[in-house]
């Protein structure tokens, strides 16, 4: 089961998983990852993401393709939000689900370093002061966590 969304509206994570492992008794293992918006200390107000409708989609779904095709993946959801998103809100699940943990953990890691670094979306950064902050580039970190992929 492959599910991916890219959808302005908040989700709910554990209604995600519960909607994964209803009725399934093969899953030992269901690995997540949810990214919140950050206040980047105190002076952030606001994160706005930008996308490429369809584009966005087909890629996220490419790369989590590739990870179930990579490892024993039973499932995986891909959920990423776009417009403007505050301080503590959620912006991104990644729910992996196999018979063991390493494949999960893997999968859903293997993900987020893509949607991180490659996943077509332009985030800008709103300030509490009013100040123009721009938009925001992949961190090298990021670049470099990909790279153990390779």
């Amino acid at each position: 089961m492959l599910t991916v969304r890219v959808q302005r509206e908040d989700f709910d994570q554990a209604a995600e998983i519960a909607a994964m492992t209803k009725g399934r008794t093969d899953i030992g293992a269901v690995a997540t990852f949810a990214g919140l918006c950050r206040s980047e200390g105190e002076t952030l107000s606001a994160l706005e993401l930008e996308h490429y409708p369809g584009m966005a989609d087909a890629e996220i779904t490419r790369c989590t393709q590739a990870a179930m095709d990579r490892w024993p993946i039973d499932g995986m959801t891909v959920i990423h939000r776009f417009g403007k998103i505050q301080p503590g809100e959620q912006i991104v699940l990644v729910i992996a689900t196999s018979c063991h943990r390493d494949a999960a953990f893997d999968g859903a890691r293997y993900v987020m370093d893509f949607l991180k670094t490659d996943a077509p979306f332009w985030k800008k950064e709103h300030r509490l002061d009013g100040k123009e902050a721009g938009w925001v580039d992949a961190r090298e970190e990021d670049e470099v966590a990909k790279e153990r992929w390779d």
